[in-house]
């Protein structure tokens, strides 16, 4: 078993990508960032929030997610979705993803 800092360092760059992933599926429904926090880290993407808000203001700047300021509560929130063109990147990367997922399985039976 490797060592707890090697692991950790593997693990954190296996889980980057997929943490984008994560994001535009669960924005195919709008949220604000703390939610999406909260939401993530229950389906098992625990996320530091200051990695996810810097990812949000990407994704967006790269118009995989749009957004809007809700202000009619006593805090204004900032409301992210998936736009089409996030959407057709996470059924891609989905499909990549299941490719994968098929391929190591396949190793494991050699």
């Amino acid at each position: 078993m490797p060592d707890d800092e090697l692991l950790a360092a593997h693990l954190q760059e296996l889980r980057r990508g997929t943490v984008v992933l994560a994001c535009l599926v669960v924005l195919g429904r709008p949220n604000y960032g703390y939610a999406l926090l909260d939401q993530l880290e229950r389906g098992g993407f625990a996320v530091d929030a200051n990695t996810l808000y810097p990812l949000l203001r990407r994704l967006e700047k790269q118009g995989l997610l749009t957004s809007d300021w809700n202000t009619e509560e006593s805090r204004p929130r900032k409301f992210y979705r998936t736009s089409a063109q996030g959407a057709a990147l996470a059924e891609a990367l989905r499909d990549d993803w299941s490719a994968l997922d098929r391929a190591f399985h396949a190793l494991d039976e050699r």
